[in-house]
């Protein structure tokens, strides 16, 4: 799976409107075990769909691998797409969430966006997914989740 890989070790071309195929997967060498992997992007922005105002966030994103992983470059590319993307913030973390489960099948899934306080509100949305024995678990962190 690795040596057919686009991004790592070549020059980055920034792309800045909502890019999908630019996400990339490797083989989990591990996926006989249950663990979690999370990524944080602190740096993240879009724009709002109606205003074009600028907005930033942290986008934090755990899953529990099943053969596949997500190749990290190719994921800070994808992200960096966002920046001139207008969406809501909602929409972001399940338009990530949809990308990530199309691209690697894991067992489970969860992003969770903290935004930045505009207009006197943060607003932090937070999706997860599972299957098979973790469809439990999603079900439980999102009734938890506050």
């Amino acid at each position: 799976m690795s040596n057919n890989l686009k991004s790592l070790g070549n020059e980055t071309n920034y792309v800045y409107n909502y890019t999908p195929e630019v996400l990339e997967a490797i083989e989990n060498k591990n996926s006989e075990r249950d663990y979690f992997v999370k990524l944080t992007c602190e740096e993240f922005t879009c724009v709002c769909p109606i205003t074009r105002q600028p907005d930033f966030a942290t986008i934090i994103i755990s899953y529990i691998p099943n053969k596949k992983l997500v190749e990290s470059k190719s994921l800070k590319l994808y992200l960096t797409s966002f920046r001139n993307f207008g969406t809501f913030h909602e929409d972001v973390v399940n338009t990530i969430a949809t990308d990530l489960i199309k691209l690697l099948e894991p067992r489970y899934i969860e992003v969770i966006g903290n935004f930045s306080v505009r207009g006197g509100i943060a607003i932090k949305p937070y999706v997860n997914f599972g299957i098979g024995k973790f469809e439990l678990l999603a079900k439980q962190r999102l009734e938890n989740h506050f």
